[in-house]
C-alpha cells in the first residue's frame, strides 16, 4: 500500500458517515461536526481522488457507482477496524488487575483488607505477584506496584500509600534482657531477611558494620520473616508500620529506626489505566486513608 498516495482518514470517515446516513446533516451528528464540515471533507476526498463521488443534480446527494464502490470497502474496512478494537477492549476489560508488591505488604497490609474489596467488586479479578524483584509496567503487564522507598523513579507515577520509617527489631528472647545495641553488637546476631532482598547488609555496612551479621543470615519470604522475628529466631529490617503492634505489646523491641519520609508507594506507568485499574487504585487510597 502506498500510504502517500491515501486520502486523510477524516476525509474517508466523513464520506463513511455520509454514506451510512445518507444526509450530511446526519453525518455530522454522528462525527460531532457541523453539515458544512462534513461537505467541505466531502469535496476534498473528491479532489484527492480525481473522481465524483456524489451526484448533486437532484435535490438530495446520491452516491455515484464509483462513490458507491468506495462506500463498500469503507464498510467492510472500518467495520474490521471496529470489530477488532471492540474485542480489544472486552479483552482488556476481562483480564485480572495484576498487582506487584512484596510479600510482607501484601500479608501484613493487603490481604487482611481484600475480602472488603471483593464485597464491593466481585466482578473485578485481581493478580498478586508477592515478589521483591522491581517489574517493569507495561500495558498487558503488570498494571500497579506497590513498592518502598521515597517515590522517585524516573517515568513513572508515585503516589504515597503508607508512610513508616524502616526500623531493627528483634524479640526479647534473643537479645538476652538488653533494650538497646550498638550496630556492631547486631552484627554478632542471626539476622532474617527476605528473599531476594539486601536490606540486612546494606542497613550494617551503612553503620560500620560492613563484615555483615557473624552469626548467619536466613533468607525466606518475606511474610514469614516477621513470625521468626517474634518467634526469637533473628533481628530483621522492617517498615515500623507492620511491628507497631508487636512493638506496643512488647513482642519485639525497636532497637534503631531510621530517619526520613519513606513509605510504600501506588506506582504505575505512564500510560491510561483501565477502568478496573482505576477502581483498584481508588479504593486503596480510601483504605489508607481509613487508618
Amino acid at each position: 500500500m502506498d500510504w502517500m498516495k491515501m486520502p486523510p482518514l477524516s476525509s474517508l470517515k466523513a464520506f463513511h458517515a455520509f454514506a451510512q446516513t445518507r444526509n450530511v446533516v446526519k453525518a455530522g451528528d454522528l462525527l460531532n461536526v457541523s453539515h458544512a464540515a462534513i461537505s467541505q471533507q466531502l469535496r476534498a476526498l473528491e479532489k484527492h481522488l480525481g473522481t465524483a463521488l456524489l451526484d448533486r443534480r437532484g435535490k438530495s446527494l446520491q452516491l455515484t457507482a464509483e462513490g458507491e464502490k468506495l462506500a463498500r470497502s469503507l464498510q467492510l474496512g472500518f467495520g474490521a477496524i471496529g470489530d477488532a478494537v471492540a474485542d480489544l477492549m472486552h479483552l482488556a476489560e476481562d483480564r485480572p488487575v495484576h498487582v506487584s508488591l512484596t510479600p510482607t505488604f501484601a500479608a501484613s497490609w493487603l490481604m487482611p483488607r481484600l475480602p472488603a474489596f471483593q464485597a464491593l467488586h466481585s466482578d473485578i479479578p485481581l493478580a498478586l505477584d508477592p515478589s521483591p524483584k522491581i517489574v517493569s509496567l507495561r500495558p498487558g503487564g503488570v498494571d500497579v506496584a506497590i513498592r518502598y522507598g521515597d517515590g522517585d523513579w524516573p517515568g513513572l507515577n508515585a503516589e504515597l500509600l503508607l508512610q513508616s520509617p524502616i526500623v531493627i527489631v528483634a524479640a526479647p528472647s534473643l537479645l538476652g534482657g538488653k533494650t538497646s545495641l550498638t550496630p556492631d553488637e547486631l552484627s554478632k546476631l542471626p539476622w532474617l531477611e527476605e528473599l531476594g532482598s539486601t536490606e540486612t547488609a546494606t542497613w550494617l555496612a551503612r553503620h560500620g558494620a560492613e563484615r555483615g551479621p557473624s552469626a548467619g543470615r536466613i533468607a525466606m519470604p518475606g511474610n514469614l520473616v516477621l513470625e521468626g522475628v517474634r518467634a526469637g529466631q533473628g533481628a530483621a529490617v522492617t517498615v515500623r508500620h507492620f511491628v507497631e503492634a508487636d512493638i506496643e505489646a512488647g513482642r519485639v523491641i525497636e532497637l534503631f529506626r531510621e530517619r526520613g519520609t519513606l513509605g510504600y508507594h501506588i506506582v504505575t506507568g505512564n500510560t491510561p489505566l483501565r477502568p478496573a485499574v482505576k477502581t483498584f487504585v481508588g479504593w486503596l487510597r480510601r483504605q489508607a486513608g481509613k487508618m
